[in-house]
């Protein structure tokens, strides 16, 4: 698929396609190739739609994987082959509507206390404490840390844009105590070399290790700290107009879904039958 990896791969870059989709796409390519045994531009319509349905029936794929297959085999159709002929009814499968485990402030506590060094805490400290992607975590640089506004500048974050989000007085103590460790110059969280930001997938492993090692059993991964964040300013009276531009939410229907985690906190303090004055004694118990 030499030529036509290429081709593909000028494609997605003319579409502005981040490096993580486009390795995504390459692979879905790569697999119904070797799915058949044949090139890609050598199969017609009706072994693309048997390729689907086998991804759906035998594989039984996520929602996630089956659709980016989708928009994989459209893009090399439609866009790098120029063939009309492929265009086949291709339903996108719904996501499924689970929402995510939420830690609790004790449980964070435990977590932060099982980084094993002070760059691995710090790395977690900054996820949660200003909501970022691990993709835009790895990528801070010292100089994102603008301690006379009192924010962190993530730059080119999804859909490559950028924006500015919360930096607490906590956090920048606990990045200035990281920085006198260890000093960072240019990345603020380097890998291996100095001069070369961690990996996401490092950054998976750091919170992967602390999690276990504080015996959090709750699903998810680094991501769960950034719906600990929305959820949390949620809760303390945060307006989602805010929390969606923290969070560079294009859409404010991203945001709402977190008033689905906050349910649980409507009237804690005082319920709304407290508030309505009824004649006569309440019912026995």
């Amino acid at each position: 698929m030499g030529s036509l990896r290429r081709r593909m791969l000028d494609v997605m870059n003319l579409c502005g396609l981040s490096e993580s989709t486009r390795g995504v796409y390459l692979r879905a390519m790569e697999q119904l190739a070797h799915y058949y045994g044949r090139r890609p531009d050598e199969l017609g319509r009706q072994e693309v739609q048997d390729y689907l349905r086998y991804l759906v029936s035998d594989r039984g794929v996520s929602h996630s994987t089956f659709n980016c297959a989708v928009a994989a085999f459209r893009l090399f159709y439609r866009k790098v082959l120029g063939r009309v002929d492929v265009e086949v009814w291709i339903p996108r499968r719904r996501k499924e509507q689970k929402l995510p485990e939420i830690l609790s402030f004790e449980e964070l506590a435990r977590l932060f206390e099982a980084a094993r060094r002070p760059r691995n805490r710090a790395l977690l400290l900054t996820v949660y404490a200003a909501g970022l992607r691990a993709s835009e975590a790895v990528r801070l640089q010292v100089g994102d840390i603008d301690s006379d506004r009192m924010v962190i500048r993530v730059r080119q974050g999804k859909g490559n844009k950028d924006r500015y989000t919360v930096l607490s007085q906590r956090l920048l103590v606990e990045l200035r105590a990281y920085w006198r460790l260890e000093r960072p110059r240019g990345c603020l969280f380097p890998g291996r070399l100095p001069e070369r930001p961690m990996s996401p997938r490092t950054a998976q492993k750091i919170f992967y290790d602390a999690k276990h090692r504080a015996g959090i059993t709750k699903e998810g991964g680094l991501h769960m700290l950034r719906h600990c964040f929305a959820t949390h300013l949620l809760e303390q009276g945060v307006d989602l107009r805010t929390i969606q531009g923290l969070l560079g939410h294009s859409s404010i229907q991203s945001t709402a879904r977190y008033t689905r985690m906050v349910a649980n906190r409507v009237g804690e303090d005082q319920s709304l039958l407290e508030l309505v004055r009824m004649p006569g004694k309440a019912a026995a118990a």
